[in-house]
């Protein structure tokens, strides 16, 4: 199985100014299965952000392509509404009990906002099938409203497990926006709750974005014999490209012992965009 993953594209005044058209020239040039993106669409969550992230998306040459939320998508009261129009309009699973939760601005009063959804939130899970296998993507929001902080509520997580134990599948993979292994300024505070949750469904492989700097991290529990590793993509936003965290990632025979890790680094020069690619292959060292 292969995946490509994309990530903190920032559409809007943080998108780049390359030449988009070699970009997806680029991206498509990989032989994906699933091409996954881990949030940060946009800029500040507008409407025609949501549009120029949406035809970009729906550009790349993949039967599956799946996108998640970021901080930056969150920053709109109509975040949900236009996310659901442009990027993604997959069945959100709701908590099983609402009055539990607490997750900040879950909820809003669509009555007084003209909002068509007043949950904010947009997890689900997608089924999919590569190769023969059926593939489970696990889909998290850790973003809340108006904040670059992340939050995952434990009524969520809960009814996330429900469904999972629904559902039958052989492989089983995480995508979130804020890291759970390491961490930045604007962190998920309660990242723990997501590193039980990987623990209870043995999830061996976490995805994730956010602070636009690439990460490979492995994680062993000695005590309960479970291991997961993240992968932590850099950004296809211009305004980071003097930092050198421009890039994308492409993972070839994802969880096999002959598994590579495409790194994909993007430099803007003027108007012209060129690529340097690097191979990592010692994942299970």
């Amino acid at each position: 199985m292969n995946i490509l993953h994309i990530s903190d594209m920032h559409f809007g005044s943080r998108h780049w100014q390359g030449n988009s058209a070699k970009l997806l020239k680029k991206l498509n040039s990989y032989a994906a299965d699933l091409v996954i993106n881990t949030g940060d669409n946009t800029t500040d969550a507008l409407e025609v952000e949501f549009k120029a992230a949406g035809a970009f998306l729906k550009s790349i040459k993949c039967s599956h392509v799946i996108s998640i939320p970021g901080n930056h998508d969150k920053r709109n009261m109509k975040s949900q509404d236009f996310f659901r129009q442009y990027i993604d309009n997959s069945d959100v699973i709701y908590p099983l009990e609402p009055i539990n939760c607490t997750k900040n601005k879950l909820f809003l009063d669509q009555y007084t906002t003209g909002i068509k959804e007043n949950f904010t939130d947009i997890n689900f899970i997608k089924n999919i099938v590569i190769n023969g296998e059926t593939l489970l993507v696990v889909c998290l929001d850790t973003s809340e409203v108006y904040k670059d902080n992340g939050f995952i509520d434990k009524e969520i997580l809960r009814s996330m497990s429900h469904k999972i134990e629904q559902l039958s599948y052989d492989k089983i993979i995480l995508l979130n926006h804020h890291s759970i292994l390491d961490t930045d300024e604007d962190p998920l505070f309660n990242s723990r709750r997501v590193v039980e949750f990987v623990k209870k469904h043995k999830i061996s492989h976490v995805f994730c974005g956010h602070t636009h700097r690439l990460s490979l991290m492995k994680s062993t529990d000695l005590y309960n014999d479970h291991s997961f590793i993240q992968y932590k993509n850099g950004s296809l936003s211009s305004c980071n490209a003097v930092n050198d965290t421009n890039m994308f990632m492409f993972y070839e025979n994802l969880g096999e012992k002959d598994m590579k890790i495409h790194l994909i680094r993007i430099f803007l020069q003027g108007d012209e965009l060129t690529f340097k690619d690097e191979i990592i292959t010692n994942i299970h060292g």
